[in-house]
């Protein structure tokens, strides 16, 4: 249609002005449509190359030194050979539980680290499901151990003491550390992702307390088997409780976990760019079960060694499975939630630290129960007066300070203060049920 037509047909009313710009527009936006879908596909194959660019290829001793030589912390590792020696040598368990312990510090630390590494080429989602599976595996695993040897109050307060460690220790370190870093302002962290894992960590009490409430009120239905199918029965319960919050995390509304502010995105994408992986995906995998079976190994001899411990360091059990278990398969949590703080990312300290004591009190509690109802064990969720009530404090006094949605230095000293108390109290604490470890 020539341009000389087109006034006539508009004064005719056969063509009107909208239909004429239109037609013009056409012709000339499909050349530039044609150069940006052509620019947009270079620039997914430019991406596509990059990425493929950052996968790293080490040989078997690269990978090997990136592992394992650059951590000064692997300077620890021959301790868990040695403990195995001992235990074949000497009957000193203590020395045996202790160069066990030592020995098993790094290896938890380089699970974190393999687990990070392999979550850079699985995305988001899958990524959140390893840590939700690996950040807590050493503690699974000397749990495992010890329902096996019978030991189920070692297991109730491994997994107890591991979450007073992250809730009060791991986080108040954080706090405290990105406090001292960050003195002319208030950190802040958002608010609504705390509100809701404070109220999963009241379920997880409500979980425990009553059966503990069944026990001593002696109001059991059936006296010995009310408390224990509760038990289960409420397990399965939180299992399927934490199944729903993974998939609203990570798959319904992850735009909810999200950082605060614009800047805080921007940072984190740099970030994100700047942390490429430093090994394949492959060799990942194939660590993490190196590193896994290595503490599955340490981890038999470190529960056979814990009475005899005991006895010759005249330390309660409950002392040993509350505050020094849990430090040990706390390392990478702990050593990542103060980084973090200090780089001013206070939702992933706090997606370390409160979303690890999630993890154990809504899934490793209950799996644990689940396990020993499969070998016939009397693992339930009573886990005595003292140690229900120890829980149910420190969840009330970290949503105190979770409910600002702001840190600073005084809020982190105030909860290791509160770590200190706690671990006190399990020091002077004899067990009721200690002769039935």
């Amino acid at each position: 249609m020539g341009c000389s037509k087109v006034p006539a047909l508009i004064e005719m009313g056969l063509v009107n002005e909208a239909e004429h710009k239109s037609l013009f527009r056409r012709d000339i936006d499909s050349p530039q449509r044609k150069a940006s879908s052509l620019m947009e596909q270079g620039s997914l194959s430019a991406s596509f190359r990059e990425r493929t660019a950052k996968t790293p290829k080490n040989s078997v001793f690269q990978s090997f030194k990136i592992v394992i030589l650059s951590n000064k912390l692997n300077l620890l590792l021959p301790f868990g050979p040695l403990a195995i020696l001992l235990h074949y040598l000497t009957d000193n368990k203590g020395w045996v539980f202790l160069l066990s312990l030592v020995g098993i510090t790094p290896l938890a630390e380089r699970l974190g680290y393999a687990t990070e590494q392999l979550a850079c080429y699985t995305g988001s989602t899958v990524g959140g499901l390893l840590n939700a599976t690996f950040g807590n595996v050493t503690e699974l695993i000397i749990s495992i151990f010890a329902l096996k040897n019978g030991m189920i109050r070692v297991v109730q307060l491994t997994l107890l003491g591991s979450i007073l460690s992250n809730m009060l220790l791991v986080l108040g370190c954080a706090f405290f550390c990105g406090g001292l870093v960050f003195s002319h302002k208030e950190q802040v962290f958002d608010k609504g992702s705390a509100v809701v894992n404070s109220g999963l960590l009241l379920m997880a009490v409500m979980g425990l307390l009553f059966p503990a409430v069944l026990h001593y009120t002696h109001s059991e239905v059936h006296a010995g088997s009310s408390e224990l199918a509760l038990s289960r029965f409420s397990s399965c319960i939180m299992l399927v409780a934490y199944a729903a919050y993974l998939f609203f995390q990570l798959k319904s509304q992850p735009s909810s976990y999200a950082p605060l502010t614009e800047e805080t995105n921007q940072n984190e994408e740099t970030s994100d760019d700047d942390e490429d992986p430093e090994i394949s995906k492959w060799e990942a995998i194939i660590w993490l079960s190196i590193l896994t079976a290595w503490v599955s190994l340490l981890s038999g001899y470190l529960v056979d060694a814990i009475e005899g411990a005991s006895v010759s360091w005249k330390i309660p059990i409950s002392f040993i499975s509350v505050i020094l278990l849990p430090i040990v398969g706390n390392a990478a949590e702990h050593a990542g939630a103060i980084m973090f703080a200090m780089k001013d990312k206070l939702d992933l300290s706090l997606g370390v630290a409160i979303g690890s004591s999630i993890q154990i009190s809504m899934f490793a509690v209950p799996f644990c129960v689940v396990i020993g109802w499969m070998m016939d064990a009397q693992m339930d969720l009573n886990f005595q007066l003292f140690e229900t009530a120890t829980l149910f404090i420190t969840v009330i006094v970290v949503a105190f300070f979770l409910q600002e949605g702001t840190s600073n230095y005084f809020k982190g000293l105030m909860l290791i203060l509160c770590y200190l108390i706690v671990a006190a109290s399990f020091f002077v604490h004899e067990d009721p049920h200690q002769d039935d470890i």
